[in-house]
């Protein structure tokens, strides 16, 4: 059974613990939350112009929209304002932030009624995280930047939490992903061709939890859980700000989530960096979960080569 726990005050440690055995957390906005928000917006609609970021979509191209979202992304993601303010998110919650190592968060834009499903605003098919050579032990922190609705919100599918959706994740590299696949997201504008891990069968996603926040509302869920972005119909781009985090007591011990049937290749543990000081996870550590000895492709990917 999965549960939903709003604004629940528990300890960190024992958060973990049912976050691994497919709880979900939702809490108010914070200030920090709230400031990762306001810090967003200013980005979009500064790269908007006088366009409505929401409704812009209506009035562009694809390839317009692209030209706007491809450098944006990066530009928010790699801002040393985005990164102070995500330390602050975690200590606000609850988080060691000593302890506590996370990844750039990302900036994600999907776009209404199909206009862009590609590259810079692929929207997600069902899956696992950990499909993509995410560690059992992540925890994935995710908020809206505008309003969101029932029909452009994050669904939940707990039926599949710990049960094996037959998958490719098996085909799929971590590190050549890095070569290439983030390198070209920009060329994907009207089909996406890169190869990314899929769900082999149609799965049944029913029942479905839809979880619809206020901006600046985080939700928190591993990193395992069976999850899908619910087709944008609410004829506005819907704008995301989500980001992953592990804690390293967690990786020494072992503790994570149930292994339901990802097998990819690699790790992105290499990605994550210490909030205090962004130093990253000592390598005789993460080569503990690296299943890959014969490397081909980037372990750590560079956004200069994009």
């Amino acid at each position: 059974m999965t549960t939903v726990f709003y604004d629940r005050r528990i300890s960190d440690d024992e958060r973990r613990v049912a976050l691994f055995a497919g709880d979900l957390f939702v809490y108010s906005p914070t200030p920090s939350t709230s400031a990762l928000v306001a810090h967003a917006r200013e980005m979009i609609e500064d790269a908007f112009g006088s366009r409505d970021p929401l409704t812009a979509q209506h009035e562009m191209t694809p390839e317009e929209y692209v030209e706007i979202v491809a450098p944006l992304k990066p530009a928010f993601i790699h801002h040393d304002r985005t990164k102070q303010l995500v330390t602050q998110v975690l200590g606000e919650l609850g988080a060691d932030t000593e302890q506590v190592y996370f990844d750039v968060p990302r900036l994600r834009s999907m776009t209404s009624d199909n206009f862009l499903n590609a590259g810079v605003a692929l929207q997600f098919h069902p899956h696992r995280d950990t499909w993509f050579s995410a560690p059992l032990a992540q925890v994935n922190w995710w908020m809206p930047v505008y309003e969101v609705t029932p029909d452009s919100c994050m669904a939940f599918h707990p039926r599949n939490f710990d049960v094996a959706v037959p998958n490719s994740s098996s085909e799929y590299n971590y590190y050549v992903w890095n070569q290439t696949g983030r390198r070209d997201a920009a060329k994907q504008i009207h089909k996406e061709t890169r190869k990314q891990p899929t769900a082999l069968e149609e799965v049944d996603l029913d029942p479905q939890i839809r979880l619809v926040t206020s901006p600046g509302s985080p939700i928190l869920f591993s990193g395992a859980q069976f999850h899908s972005t619910v087709p944008n119909t609410a004829g506005v781009t819907r704008y995301s700000i989500d980001f992953r985090t592990v804690h390293r007591a967690d990786l020494e011990r072992g503790v994570a989530a149930p292994n339901a049937d990802s097998e990819p290749q690699g790790t992105t543990l290499r990605d994550f960096m210490r909030s205090t000081d962004h130093e990253r996870l000592p390598e005789d550590l993460v080569e503990r979960y690296d299943n890959v000895h014969d490397r081909e492709g980037v372990l750590v990917y560079d956004p200069s080569s994009a």
